[in-house]
């Protein structure tokens, strides 16, 4: 029997299970493969939290932290603890102080969100290879090394995969792949996931890993994981396996599971948008599929939320929702459509179990709505917020300033439109507008980063980025309007956390 290793790395929220791994492991084990499955996100972050414990002299605000920290992580497991959004901010506060500490002495900022290095930069090739060249600086290299230590001694892999999705896990994924390097030199290692998918669709991609990574896989990867174990099938259609994953732990109140039901966005046609940049094809999963999926997924775990993280749920996925409720409560993100501005539609998903939908609003202005393409307006925005407000649906609300549509004047009119459905705006994301490397488009990437996705350019309005952050700062935030929406938001967790807000509110109404 073949032998399979699969690793999440640090750092990213560890308030849910991976789900990329999850579908990785149910390919395998369903062709047979034994699959040992590590977390090393969540795992880390935990053993961050106790290294911090014992950093010698400390500031009373240390002590406090370290002293509450079992009882603050306890709070987030249980749905009590979003009762108190006050008592809620003290408790992420106190063990992201406590992540810091740890961090600190490594010349690292690492918190319950983030992750940053003071010389070294996730989107340069040569600052990652120094990573894995010099393990050691990184402040989970003890935990790294006992870990692989006992799980090597235990059952030594014929493969070993790695999920790398985001900028904050780079870092410490390479000094990863550098210690299994000097471990078990000889076993091939094949990096995978969202953020490897995006660098290996930049223009102009050229493989900087050669010598340390043997495989380098874009988009889902069972196809590819199969054929490296020399099995022929095709990767069956079975339902993410959780099992191996320590489902009660993560830094929520109970399961959530998260589900993809497909593969990039349906509609695709976003100006500004990095799926259209790299030309990700939108792959659904089959409606009958999805209803089988989510169903087991909730016999088997009887999860309090369920996530389903598409890039844009599609309506056709909505209506089956509602026709096939997964007989849990869930969110996800989708678009401003018609259908959501029907209120027996939106009565209709909140019967089917929806909670909160995130929304890409974008902007309150129909010239830069235009120009992005978002395909809807400013007035089908108003009325999908005011009847998900009617229907009990909470409406987390992205904004995107910056673009190059946009001036100031466009800019107030997103502040007006967030001011007028003020109400209705359960939590808010402003956002600055980071342009995409495109093919044929001449580029200078941020950080002067050969693996940066985004390129510096000259706003045609004259829009430049100091003076958008300064109207968010002096103008936007300090609106009391928009205040009391930022103060509501969870910090650090954010959108992740905000459903189980919305329900501890439900259930004392």
């Amino acid at each position: 029997m073949k032998n399979l290793l699969l690793i999440y790395p640090p750092l990213v929220k560890a308030c849910e299970p991976p789900v990329g791994i999850a579908r990785l492991t149910a390919c395998v084990r369903h062709q047979g493969v034994h699959c040992d499955v590590w977390d090393a996100n969540w795992q880390g972050q935990m053993a961050l939290l106790q290294c911090s414990t014992q950093t010698g002299q400390e500031l009373p605000r240390t002590r406090q932290a370290r002293s509450r920290m079992q009882k603050d992580l306890d709070y987030l497991r249980q749905p009590h603890g979003y009762g108190s959004f006050d008592r809620y901010q003290l408790a992420v506060h106190r063990l992201n102080h406590l992540m810091r500490v740890a961090a600190k002495p490594f010349s690292c900022t690492a918190g319950l969100a983030d992750f940053l290095h003071q010389r070294l930069q996730p989107v340069v090739s040569d600052d990652l290879l120094q990573a894995a060249e010099h393990p050691e600086e990184l402040p989970f290299h003890s935990f790294f090394q006992e870990q692989l230590q006992r799980r090597l001694a235990q059952n030594c892999p014929d493969l070993i995969g790695v999920s790398l999705n985001y900028l904050s896990q780079a870092l410490c994924a390479f000094s990863l792949i550098g210690m299994l390097r000097r471990m078990i030199p000889h076993i091939p290692v094949m990096l995978g996931g969202g953020l490897i998918t995006s660098w290996m669709c930049r223009p102009g991609w050229r493989n900087p890993f050669a010598g340390l990574v043997d495989d380098l896989v874009a988009g889902p990867g069972e196809t590819a994981l199969l054929r490296r174990l020399s099995i022929a099938d095709p990767p069956a259609a079975v339902p993410p396996d959780y099992d191996p994953l320590p489902l009660q732990r993560y830094f929520s109140p109970g399961i959530t599971l998260p589900y993809s039901a497909s593969f990039g966005c349906y509609w695709n046609r976003c100006a500004f948008c990095p799926e259209k940049a790299e030309g990700r094809r939108f792959q659904p999963q089959t409606m009958n599929r999805i209803s089988r999926d989510l169903e087991t997924l909730v016999h088997r775990h009887h999860p309090r939320l369920l996530h389903l993280t598409d890039n844009a749920l599609s309506p056709r996925l909505l209506h089956h929702l509602i026709d096939h409720p997964p007989n849990a409560p869930w969110y996800g993100f989708t678009r401003i459509t018609a259908a959501l501005a029907d209120v027996d539609f939106c009565r209709s998903l909140k019967k089917a179990g929806c909670v909160l939908l995130k929304l890409g609003v974008e902007s309150g202005d129909d010239g830069v709505l235009n120009g992005m393409n978002k395909g809807h307006s400013v007035a089908l925005a108003s009325r999908v917020l005011h009847q998900l407000h009617n229907a009990g649906i909470a409406a987390f609300v992205y904004l995107l300033f910056g673009t190059p549509w946009e001036d100031e004047s466009a800019a107030q009119a997103t502040l007006e439109f967030v001011v007028r459905h003020q109400r209705e705006i359960t939590f808010i994301n402003p956002a600055i507008f980071n342009q995409p490397i495109e093919p044929g488009q001449p580029a200078q990437p941020f950080y002067g980063g050969d693996l940066s996705l985004y390129t510096d350019y000259e706003h045609p309005r004259a829009w430049s980025r100091s003076l958008v952050r300064r109207f968010l700062d002096r103008s936007f935030k300090r609106h009391p309007a928009v205040a009391a929406i930022l103060r509501r938001t969870p910090p650090f967790f954010t959108s992740n956390h905000a459903p189980f807000f919305c329900q501890q509110e439900e259930s004392a109404q």
